[in-house]
């Protein structure tokens, strides 16, 4: 009767025993557009419905920051195509960065983040400004803290990785998810760019090709021309940017090396990444440290005040005469036709505003 015993109380446990629930996340099916190239998701952050969520939720989470007064969205917001309209952003203790906050847009598509390209995924981007002294300034073991204190978060993290455990990895990797997002692709100038590569437009297409005038056409030709703004070397294809880290004349002399500080090549001192000139009506000021408040200020730089300097990109053939030197006319066509770039579904899309 003793043998038996111990079968006997295995089997009383095995029956009480209250077993861990399993969730498998549901894939997130992301639309790209059709004129835009594939996007390459990491192997080991496939993007879910639920990872999508949780990102969104943490994007506009506060308790990431160390007094819980500051979230992503505090220097990425919406309506300035989720970048910040003061030319430095402020931290929790009141300090101030020395280069403006990038905008957050189609960023699933780049290869090196931040200003100077220190970062080189999406996920080691996002771990940065928490931890921050002049940021968030706060450790993501208090964070993390916080997080799991919190029933629904630790809900949230389950279901978005199919596992137990809140940690800073599985944070950053859904913010990531988030961001993947957020694509800009419904503006004037993605009409233009389909129409002029014989692509097929939808209906609604139609109707805002029907609105284009011929000064944001006339804009567009001289924002390709060698000879005219000759923006496109930088600024091209769907996207609008190169992959490249350019010195675009604005000194003489160095302040901040950029690209040069992370490589500590002298040949990339003054250099900066190249970012897309979408929704550039939304994003002032600009620059990497804001010092135009306005596009027509931009416009001005690259026509009469390019500063020359040892590593002045090549592709600005006329640094030597300070610019390309447009007239009045000129500078109207090319602002004409920047404000095409512009996507109002983009800053209004319900899917990328704070979901509490």
């Amino acid at each position: 009767m003793k043998s038996f015993l111990p079968i006997l109380l295995l089997l009383i446990f095995s029956a009480c025993r209250k077993d861990k629930a399993d969730y498998t996340p549901t894939p997130y099916q992301l639309k790209i557009p059709s004129h835009f190239p594939d996007m390459l998701i990491p192997s080991d952050n496939p993007m879910t419905m639920e990872g999508v969520e949780l990102g969104r939720y943490l994007f506009y989470e506060k308790q990431l920051s160390a007094d819980n007064s500051m979230s992503c969205a505090s220097c990425h917001m919406p309506q300035h195509s989720f970048s910040d309209s003061s030319q430095f952003s402020k931290g929790i203790d009141g300090l101030f960065g020395n280069r403006q906050s990038m905008a957050l847009i189609n960023l699933g598509w780049e290869d090196y983040f931040f200003w100077d390209g220190r970062k080189t995924t999406l996920e080691k981007q996002i771990i940065e400004p928490v931890i921050n002294p002049i940021e968030m300034h706060q450790s993501w073991k208090d964070a993390i803290h916080k997080l799991n204190a919190d029933v629904t978060y630790r809900n949230r993290f389950f279901k978005a990785f199919g596992e137990e455990g809140v940690d800073s990895i599985k944070a950053a990797k859904a913010i990531a998810q988030f961001i993947r997002t957020m694509i800009s692709s419904e503006s004037k100038f993605d009409v233009m760019y389909k129409f002029e590569n014989n692509m097929a437009l939808t209906a609604t297409e139609q109707s805002i090709l029907a609105t284009i005038d011929i000064d944001e056409w006339a804009g567009y030709d001289l924002f390709k021309s060698l000879n005219g703004a000759d923006c496109f070397h930088c600024h091209n294809g769907p996207l609008m940017r190169v992959k490249k880290f350019s010195n675009n004349g604005l000194d003489a002399t160095f302040t901040d090396l950029g690209r040069g500080a992370i490589t500590q090549n002298p040949e990339d001192n003054g250099k900066f990444k190249v970012t897309t000139l979408r929704n550039i009506a939304f994003t002032a000021p600009y620059m990497h440290d804001g010092r135009f408040a306005t596009l027509d200020a931009v416009i001005e730089h690259y026509s009469s005040g390019i500063h020359m300097s040892p590593t002045i990109d090549p592709k600005i053939e006329y640094a030597n005469q300070g610019g390309v030197q447009l007239d009045a006319q000129e500078k109207y066509l090319l602002k004409k036709f920047l404000l095409t770039l512009s996507d109002y579904n983009f800053i209004t899309n319900p899917s990328f505003k704070d979901p509490n």
